[in-house]
């Protein structure tokens, strides 16, 4: 199958941080834009919306259905439930040439971290965001439906639209720009020492679309990471040099914040990548340095 030029797309989600993003690309790419969301949001210029609950069962299908149209590929930007993935696979037979299902790192076991980490590592079976997450994998692995899948594992995304922040007690911290300008310390778990690929959320839109139309996609898993691997102070050093201030990091010991918060075990790990099997299947492999990604972000929010 060639891939396609300008393509029909759906975006589940679409006025969010990622899907809306994606959605962009998208249309900077000449596709056609369709969202599927309950509408309470605006929507990117140029996208058509369908407004629809995916919690509702029927009445998304019924959405769906009454839109008239089909699509090249269909990216689910939001599915967290097993059933989401079992609804992308009936809904979507038929009406897609192809599924993207948006997984996150976090379906690996944090204690059975490898480096770099294979993509069939051991997983969690945590029942956390994580767990669910390699749940909805398994629904798209152990099934018979013909609608062709792929399955994309950020790690961290950042970018214009999100809040900055990639480690607990600061990740995605609304106010860790003010923080910064007023000297104030952050408290990061290990002193931030954890390594991970930050990836650029313009980037992951890019890599998304390149599996459209790629049969050698079809079917497969793959890590999506940004091109750096970097200690997790080493984003928050960054920042500061941006706003041109000094960082100061307080160290919370890893035990204590384990035994307060087991959940926290996800992001207190090493979380390293080798993004050959993207190139090696022909998808985009993420190229945008931390550095120029971390600049772009925060002057978003200045």
């Amino acid at each position: 199958m060639a891939r396609a030029t300008s393509a029909d797309i759906l975006i589940i989600g679409g006025s969010g941080f990622l899907s809306g993003t994606l959605a962009r690309q998208a249309i900077a790419q000449s596709h056609r834009v369709w969202t599927a969301t309950r509408g309470q949001r605006p929507l990117p210029e140029g996208v058509t919306g369908i407004v629809a609950d995916r919690k509702d069962r029927e009445a998304f299908a019924t959405a769906i259905a009454a839109a008239g149209a089909e699509w090249d590929m269909v990216v689910d930007c939001i599915g967290f439930e097993p059933e989401d993935a079992a609804q992308d696979l009936e809904v979507f037979t038929g009406l897609a040439c192809q599924l993207v299902f948006v997984s996150s790192d976090f379906v690996f076991d944090p204690a059975k971290r490898r480096f770099p980490q294979p993509v069939d590592s051991p997983y969690t079976t945590a029942d956390d965001y994580g767990g669910k997450k390699r749940r909805c994998e398994q629904v798209l692995l152990d099934s018979d439906s013909p609608l062709p899948w792929t399955v994309m594992r950020p790690c961290h995304i950042y970018g214009p639209g999100s809040q900055l922040g990639c480690l607990p007690y600061h990740g995605r911290d609304p106010q860790l720009i003010a923080r910064l300008l007023a000297g104030e310390p952050l408290r990061l778990i290990g002193g931030g020492h954890f390594l991970q690929q930050p990836i650029f959320a313009c980037d992951l839109a890019d890599v998304i679309l390149s599996a459209l139309g790629n049969e050698r996609a079809f079917d497969e898993i793959f890590c999506a990471a940004g091109p750096e691997i970097i200690q997790s102070v080493e984003y928050y050093w960054i920042i500061a040099d941006i706003l041109d201030v000094d960082l100061s990091v307080e160290e919370a010991p890893v035990a204590e914040a384990l035994e307060a918060e087991p959940k926290l075990a996800p992001f207190l790990c090493h979380r390293i990548y080798d993004l050959a099997k993207l190139a090696v299947h022909g998808l985009k492999v993420p190229s945008t340095p931390v550095v120029e990604g971390l600049r772009e972000h925060v002057e978003s929010m200045l």
